[in-house]
């Protein structure tokens, strides 16, 4: 319950550590490659976590994406295809809401178990981070994945909090180069 009120304490501070940039700055981002499009997943329906006694397998015990995140999702789809962005890979965490969000916005995308949430597990964020940032480091220039995960595990890589639907851009050396909410 301590993480729960500390993270909701964190969502409604006033306070971000990277400026915003335009829709034109984050695409020459990404084509530069070397970086990762690092997602929260789009909004949810109300609510902090996952209900007690949720089952990873079953998307009806599980907070999921509203119809407004649903849609959220199919602009940031929208947004890449118009700029003729493609992503080497579009990686997911296994809940619900973040594969919904990766499939509505990207079409086929892979379940990466180190973005899975790390919310109720005090001891797992270290070695998923330390997973993450070697992935993140072996992002060729040129090219960029996108991952669709959870606040908690863009706090653990980051040191950032990101509200639902924002992305961070990740340089392959672990530096946050821009925050976008593009849809």
């Amino acid at each position: 319950m301590k993480r729960r009120t500390t993270l909701a304490l964190l969502a409604s501070a006033p306070w971000s550590m990277t400026l915003a940039h335009s829709a034109a700055s984050i695409a020459t981002l990404l084509r530069s490659g070397a970086c990762v499009f690092l997602m929260r997943h789009a909004k949810t329906d109300p609510g902090i976590g996952d209900p007690p006694n949720f089952q990873l397998g079953d998307c009806s015990t599980q907070r999921n994406l509203s119809e407004g995140g649903r849609e959220q999702s199919r602009r940031l789809g929208q947004w890449f295809k118009s700029r003729q962005l493609q992503p080497r890979a579009v990686h997911s965490s296994a809940w619900c809401r973040s594969r919904e969000t990766a499939e509505l916005a990207f079409g086929p995308h892979t379940v990466l178990p180190a973005l899975n949430s790390t919310f109720d597990n005090e001891r797992q964020p270290e070695p998923l981070t330390q997973i993450l940032r070697a992935l993140l480091k072996a992002v060729p220039a040129g090219e960029f994945d996108v991952w669709v995960t959870h606040q908690v595990n863009i706090t653990a890589l980051t040191g950032e909090f990101t509200a639902m639907g924002e992305a961070l851009i990740v340089h392959a050396s672990g530096t946050v180069l821009a925050r976008a909410t593009l849809a």
